[in-house]
């Protein structure tokens, strides 16, 4: 049962900043659960008077003329350190037609370049998966730094996004711009079979976090990847009917606020209720 239509919980979205960092958002790839809930609840939000910016990866499959992609100069320019590599950082930015949202682009060439976001042509998972991973969480971090944008609220969709809370609560908990700013992890189905490349634990011990946050990335597959995610999050929600059984055992230990599974056409309400509980 729907929560009862509260007006004041949309009125005071207004001004509030919600940062939207996901592995993929429509109308940039094809149409998916997460691609489209990572348009439609930011679009819901800024309709309500919400400051909203979307951040994803610049996959080289993103037609960058057609949806008028250009660098931002001033935020480029970064090197970002990924396993004792200096990497450098891209930021690119455009805006969704008619909804008046920006959404930043993280750029690499050695990591985004190839014509595909996940896989190889062969469909198996690119073996650098989990570098990208690591570089797409800091490049968001640092590029929110220096627009000086301090969020109330960092929501992550997708595997690709799911390191974000990891390195919030590890790496950039005492940066100013971050104090106030609280996280929540939308969960969907299992979005990539087998495992991330092996040494990923090594690769986040190098940017010293401590191995006890994140024993279960001995094994980095999907589910064990999400576990690592909910940990360090201030609240979950589920975004798919099609969440795992081991997920959702996982979960029972969770003490943070959960938001059980809206469809599309129904989450407004209980989205925004269940932000300003978390900010109030």
């Amino acid at each position: 049962m729907l929560p009862r239509r509260d007006t004041s919980n949309f009125e005071l979205m207004k001004n509030r900043k919600i940062l939207y960092v996901s592995s993929e958002v429509v109308p940039y790839l094809p149409e998916s659960e997460i691609s489209s809930m990572s348009f439609e609840i930011p679009k819901m939000v800024n309709k309500q008077g919400g400051q909203i910016r979307i951040f994803m990866p610049r996959y080289g499959n993103i037609n960058e003329r057609r949806h008028q992609l250009h660098e931002v100069i001033r935020l480029s320019g970064l090197n970002l350190v990924i396993n004792d590599l200096d990497m450098p950082l891209i930021i690119k930015v455009a805006s969704i037609p008619k909804e008046r949202i920006q959404v930043y682009f993280i750029d690499n060439e050695e990591y985004f370049k190839r014509k595909a976001t996940f896989t190889d042509s062969e469909g198996k998972l690119f073996k650098d998966n989990d570098e990208r991973a690591i570089f797409f969480a800091k490049g968001v971090f640092e590029t929110i730094k220096r627009l000086n944008w301090p969020p109330d609220i960092i929501h992550v969709h997708g595997w690709m996004a799911a390191l974000l809370p990891l390195y919030l609560k590890n790496i950039y908990k005492d940066e100013p711009i971050f104090q106030n700013s609280k996280i929540i992890t939308s969960l969907y189905g299992n979005e990539f079979e087998k495992t991330l490349n092996k040494t990923m634990i090594d690769k986040i011990i190098f940017d010293e976090i401590e191995e006890k946050h994140i024993s279960e990335l001995k094994k980095p597959t999907y589910e064990n990847l999400m576990k690592i995610a909910i940990d360090s999050s201030d609240a979950i929600i589920k975004g798919s009917e099609n969440i795992s059984p081991k997920i959702n055992e996982y979960l029972k230990k969770f003490k943070n606020p959960i938001l059980e599974f809206h469809p599309v056409d129904s989450f407004s309400e209980p989205y925004v209720e269940f932000y300003n509980d978390l900010l109030s």
